[in-house]
């Protein structure tokens, strides 16, 4: 599918079984490009597969996005921690620690409220999603739209993969919906 379309459900199941009735149809899954209008937020769902070719090597992302409505100043990013993480850390790269060890040994977090942090990942099951994540980065980013004359605020994860696999995207879907309805709280 190439162009962007509207999904919207009276519950989170129903949106996510139009989702899969739309993969469903798609042989090859290329690129997936939808809004996700659920619980009075819209939230991007963008899948791109690039296969590469000849001396390319392709390229893979999935990505979740929704435009923050609330003004403020926290700020928040992770991602899975790599080999030049921990040589980082050695030398005294910043990473939070949350007092989550399933978080705090596995993912760089960087903040400017440890708190609020704390409190967004409180419960077990939103951070076994980020744990089982690889090569990703989530957090608050600052960007302008192309419809927009200013920069706006928006919640982003991106993840290095293409994942096709409903349940997953469901799943994942589902943290990234939760840990938006906490920054808007």
């Amino acid at each position: 599918m190439d162009e962007q379309q509207i999904i919207t459900g009276a519950t989170e199941q129903e949106v996510w079984d139009k989702i899969s009735a739309e993969l469903a149809t798609e042989e090859d899954i290329l690129t997936y490009d939808t809004i996700i209008n659920y619980g009075g937020r819209n939230i991007e769902l963008y899948i791109d597969i690039d296969l590469g070719g000849g001396f390319e090597g392709g390229s893979e992302l999935t990505q979740f996005s929704a435009l923050l409505n609330v003004n403020h100043n926290f700020r928040f990013a992770m991602h899975d921690e790599d080999f030049l993480d921990s040589i980082g850390k050695f030398f005294g790269l910043e990473d939070v620690k949350l007092g989550y060890p399933e978080l705090d040994d596995r993912l760089v977090i960087k903040t400017n409220t440890r708190e609020k942090v704390t409190a967004l990942f409180a419960d077990p099951e939103l951070r076994a999603v980020f744990t089982e994540l690889e090569d990703f980065d989530f957090g608050i980013h600052s960007h302008t739209p192309e419809d927009a004359d200013e920069e706006r605020t928006f919640l982003e994860l991106n993840i290095d993969q293409g994942i096709t696999d409903i349940a997953t995207l469901h799943r994942i879907y589902h943290a990234f919906l939760e840990i938006l309805k906490g920054l808007e709280a």
